[in-house]
């Protein structure tokens, strides 16, 4: 791992080499993406193919599970306005989705350090990096973003989805 931030604007960069000195080169890949995911840079480049195509996996899985929650949470939240009353089980299950995913998201994904990084793919952005002698023609790039905001969103729609479910359930219940 190589700390660049003398030659980057951003104030931290690391970058993950592919060299293959030893027996045990993937596992001090995976030490040394762990370490620059701990130590919190705002740039990580992982030229290991295999490491880089986990991470960006981990990574697209954990924003799959965000985005399904805040959208079938809105879905969960404003079908009654739109759809008849006896299309509320569609409500309901669209809640139970929300609670589920953000449910998931929150047990798998909160406290992992690759929560605060996304994929970056936009090339004007990978420009301005200016990453020197990179080894790997496909690097996957890793930003620091601050996801206060989404989990809020997240939490926000999750739990007024189970507040709706909950009251939907009890008066199944009672009827």
């Amino acid at each position: 791992m190589e700390d660049l931030s003398e030659l980057n604007d951003s104030p931290s960069c690391a970058i993950i080499r592919e060299i293959y000195d030893s027996e045990n080169s993937h596992e001090q890949f995976e030490l040394d993406l762990e370490n620059a995911l701990e130590a919190r840079y705002d740039v990580i480049v992982i030229e290991p193919a295999s490491i880089g195509d986990e991470t960006s996996r981990w990574i697209t899985v954990g924003n799959c599970l965000h985005k399904t929650a805040v959208i079938a949470g809105i879905g969960c939240l404003f079908s009654p306005l739109f759809l008849p009353t006896s299309w509320k089980v569609l409500s309901f299950s669209s809640g139970a989705v929300s609670v589920t995913s953000a449910s998931i998201y929150g047990l798998s994904w909160q406290f992992d350090p690759c929560c605060k990084y996304q994929l970056e793919r936009d090339s004007l952005k990978l420009a301005k990096l200016a990453l020197p002698n990179l080894t790997s023609s496909s690097p996957v790039i890793l930003v620091r973003k601050d996801d206060s905001y989404r989990k809020k969103l997240q939490n926000f729609f999750a739990i007024a989805s189970a507040c709706y479910c909950a009251l939907t359930l009890y008066k199944w219940l009672r009827a």
